[in-house]
């Protein structure tokens, strides 16, 4: 997925339809000279609506559309009849699609599935006609409602990527070289840190024509739930991975110390996270060879599953293949664990 054109990230401003005024008129026909009130209501101003679309997987096609704008209803009219609506206002969202107001950051609703339709800003409603208001003691009034005003807010549109591996690790720690060599994606790739700005997606084949989706998500480092570095903006991508790969590599000063950083991040990100099933991978064993290796065995992270299980542990190199194989066959036996546990 090229940087240029992924976009989680918009702002727009939403200005909804007004509501159109109700009508102040009498029945007149060649029967009646002065027949009662019969102004009808106006109609309902445009909602501004975000609706689910499964075949969206970015924000881009609304980058550049900074203000939303629907109809007002129309005004009532004789014979009780009522303004037609204002036409809505629709925008289409990828799925994981989560809406929030821009000056209190409260979330309105999150996209979930394909054709989920939610108002973001509704419109107006359409004032009552004169008929509304007849009474005993006022025969003829001589006045009707308003039309309500429509709003104009400012809303946030973030896109949470939907896959089945995410690459979680350090700046620098492999994610974009493992995700080059096991899929076809081309992710930027360079020795300095934050090369990748934007999460990049991948299909990874299998065995038997099967294969799985992976994410390589840019580099988390101490303090990123905070706004660190790039910040939590793209912690939100792993709430929705099935199975998260911890990518450590070898030639950290402290390997546990790096797992337990990274483990904290997304804990106070969102303690839900630790839920997920996990898999660590010690990368760049390039670097060293197998006595080294069997050494450090002992030095690596040590974790469960929250069913109790343990953690698997595996050393691999993106640049030999070292590993790789075995990887994929770890991420495919804990999707379908976890697949299992969520039945």
């Amino acid at each position: 997925m090229s940087g240029t054109n992924f976009v989680d990230y918009v702002k727009i401003c939403c200005r909804s339809g007004a509501g159109g005024a109700g009508a102040v008129h009498f029945h007149r026909d060649k029967f009646t000279a002065k027949g009662g009130p019969d102004g009808g209501d106006g109609g309902r101003g445009g909602h501004i609506i975000v609706r689910g679309n499964a075949q969206h997987w970015t924000l881009l096609h609304l980058k550049y559309r900074k203000h939303v704008i629907a109809e007002p209803g129309q005004g009532g009219g004789s014979t009780l009849k009522t303004g037609a609506d204002g036409e809505d206002i629709i925008l289409e969202v990828p799925l994981g699609t989560i809406a929030r107001d821009a000056e209190t950051g409260e979330k309105h609703f999150e996209i979930e599935f394909d054709g989920q339709e939610e108002i973001i800003v509704p419109g107006g409603r359409g004032g009552k006609g004169n008929c509304h208001f007849k009474t005993s003691t006022l025969q003829t009034p001589r006045f009707a409602q308003p039309g309500e005003n429509g709003r104009e807010e400012w809303k946030i549109l973030e896109l949470k990527l939907l896959a089945d591996v995410g690459l979680v690790g350090f700046p620098n720690a492999g994610k974009s070289t493992l995700l080059s060599v096991v899929s076809a994606a081309k992710p930027e790739i360079a020795d300095y840190p934050f090369t990748t700005l934007v999460p990049n997606l991948g299909i990874v084949k299998y065995r038997d024509s099967k294969s799985f989706v992976m994410a390589d998500i840019p580099g988390i480092i101490e303090g990123a739930h905070a706004g660190k570095g790039l910040g939590s903006r793209f912690l939100r991508h792993i709430e929705r991975n099935s199975v998260l790969l911890f990518m450590v590599p070898v030639d950290a000063k402290d390997l546990c110390k790096e797992y337990e950083i990274l483990i904290n991040e997304l804990r106070l990100h969102n303690p839900e996270l630790l839920d997920k099933r996990r898999v660590i991978a010690i990368t760049k064993t390039d670097m060293i060879d197998d006595e080294l290796q069997r050494a450090m065995m002992a030095e690596t992270p040590t974790d469960k599953q929250s069913d109790g299980t343990a953690v698997p542990v595996l050393f691999i190199s993106s640049v030999t293949g070292k590993g790789i194989t075995e990887l994929k066959d770890v991420l495919w036996d804990q999707m379908n664990e976890r697949s299992f546990l969520s039945r």
